[in-house]
């Protein structure tokens, strides 16, 4: 997976790599079945100035679609934790969409048990 990163007016970068290292770790078990060189992931944090809360954007390019999530919160990490748990599950529906799981899905049969009553 290609990773880049970006930060605007962010100071703390150490922290950031170290949650966005572990996030990316989740998301490359997810995304086993693509070609490591076709997934690149493209992250930019940045303080909202008026608020200051910092956002983070995260754009997920794989060769059957992009994805993008975002996360706003009071400290790099908790931005971060929010977009990267956003995107995971947008790959999840992602991946149920292309298997067609909505097919395979059975349907729950009414109950044919009868009930006795004494």
């Amino acid at each position: 997976m290609k990773l880049s990163i970006n930060y605007r007016h962010v100071e703390s970068h150490k922290p950031v790599e170290v949650e966005a290292e572990r996030h990316v770790s989740k998301l490359q078990k997810l995304l086993k079945s693509y070609s490591p060189d076709l997934v690149q992931l493209h992250g930019g944090f940045s303080v909202n100035p008026r608020t200051q809360d910092i956002s983070c954007a995260l754009t997920l390019s794989l060769p059957s679609g992009v994805l993008r999530a975002t996360g706003e919160g009071s400290a790099v990490r908790s931005s971060c934790k929010k977009a990267f748990i956003d995107l995971e599950a947008q790959v999840k529906k992602h991946q149920e969409k292309l298997r067609k799981d909505y097919e395979w899905k059975r349907k729950r049969r009414p109950s044919t048990r009868e009930v006795v009553v004494t």
